[in-house]
């Protein structure tokens, strides 16, 4: 069922609060209280049809991650309402409004894309079952990244992971995460990546669409903005543009001595049905084919229903071995480890 505009800002200021941003918590029950049609853009907002929350098309964060651009495009409005400063209701309202109706164009051409947040920090979830996977298979790995966005993902190993006293990861790290860390450590193991790509039906260029990708980390997180900076320094992984499971079926074909590591992060659930049922056998037909030679890792951190943040799980063949690994928040602030 399609919900009103006002609802979807609603749904999205309380997972924004949920999720440690209060700014876009305010921001979205701002837009949703007082945003009112009577202009071109905003009765393209009211008019939207389909589906407007996380599921589908996401307005309330298109809306909000062209806001965010303008700030750091140096909107002086903006800079003066947005953090690190605090602002009343007030204020903040009549920034926003300013730039409505100053940049309406600018706005109306940003959120004809949906937002792409390369998140670094699900990394953290990535190196912790890069090390599951090399424990039990010690092969050079392979890396096939679906829906990968700008491609930090893909330079995983790069980064660092560190939980409590014991880092896992590079050895001269370009970043180092630090969650919250919940449950046993992972494995102590040696992964190598020796070649990584990736797929999304619209990538991000890290040079020409570096604002984008910025505009969709949140004001009042600044962390998240210096952990993109730091991997955007890396040489940029190649990402193809095209649909995920057709790119994939190439790519199955087992390489010997390799272990083939295919993952997906928050980008599962916006395939097609049809899509993933497709995956999901393409990659099983390829389990059944592969060898302790020719390894095959299907590793996931997707939203499955539940109520605390991602499922993090892993298949492995041969032997199609299934694993909990744990739950993951969804913007990698904490790791709940079962592995």
């Amino acid at each position: 069922m399609t919900i009103p505009l006002r609802m979807a800002f609603g749904e999205q200021s309380t997972s924004c609060d949920a999720l440690g941003s209060p700014f876009m918590g305010q921001l979205c029950r701002l837009l949703g209280q007082r945003l009112k049609p009577g202009s071109a853009l905003t009765d393209r907002l009211f008019s939207w049809g389909g589906e407007l929350g996380p599921r589908g098309d996401s307005v309330p964060l298109r809306l909000c991650g062209a806001l965010h651009a303008l700030r750091l495009k140096g909107d002086a409005g903006l800079a003066s309402a947005y953090p690190p400063h605090a602002s009343s209701d007030d204020d903040l309202w009549a920034a926003i409004q300013t730039a409505l109706t100053n940049h309406s164009s600018f706005i109306d051409a940003f959120i004809n894309s949906p937002p792409q947040t390369n998140e670094v920090r699900r990394a953290s979830a990535l190196i912790a079952a890069a090390h599951v996977i090399a424990a039990k298979m010690p092969n050079p790995i392979r890396v096939s990244e679906l829906g990968a966005s700008a491609g930090l993902n893909l330079n995983w190993d790069a980064f660092a992971l560190k939980i409590n006293d014991t880092t896992f990861g590079a050895d001269d790290p370009v970043l180092t995460l630090t969650p919250n860390w919940s449950g046993a450590l992972p494995p102590r193991a040696n992964p190598r990546v020796v070649s990584r790509r990736g797929v999304d039906l619209n990538p991000v260029d890290p040079v020409t669409d570096r604002l984008r990708l910025l505009a969709y980390l949140w004001p009042d997180q600044p962390d998240r903005l210096a952990l993109t900076d730091a991997a955007l320094s890396l040489p940029h992984a190649p990402v193809d543009r095209g649909d995920a499971i057709d790119w994939l079926a190439p790519r199955l074909a087992h390489v010997a001595v390799q272990t083939h590591m295919i993952y997906t992060t928050i980008a599962w659930q916006y395939f097609p049905a049809d899509k993933q049922a497709e995956g999901i056998a393409m990659i099983e037909t390829a389990g059944a084919r592969a060898t302790p030679d020719t390894p095959l890792a299907f590793v996931q951190m997707e939203n499955d229903g539940g109520t605390n943040g991602a499922a993090l799980t892993l298949r492995l063949w041969p032997g199609d071995i299934h694993m909990t690994l744990g739950r993951v928040d969804f913007h990698g602030r904490w790791v709940d480890w079962a592995g």
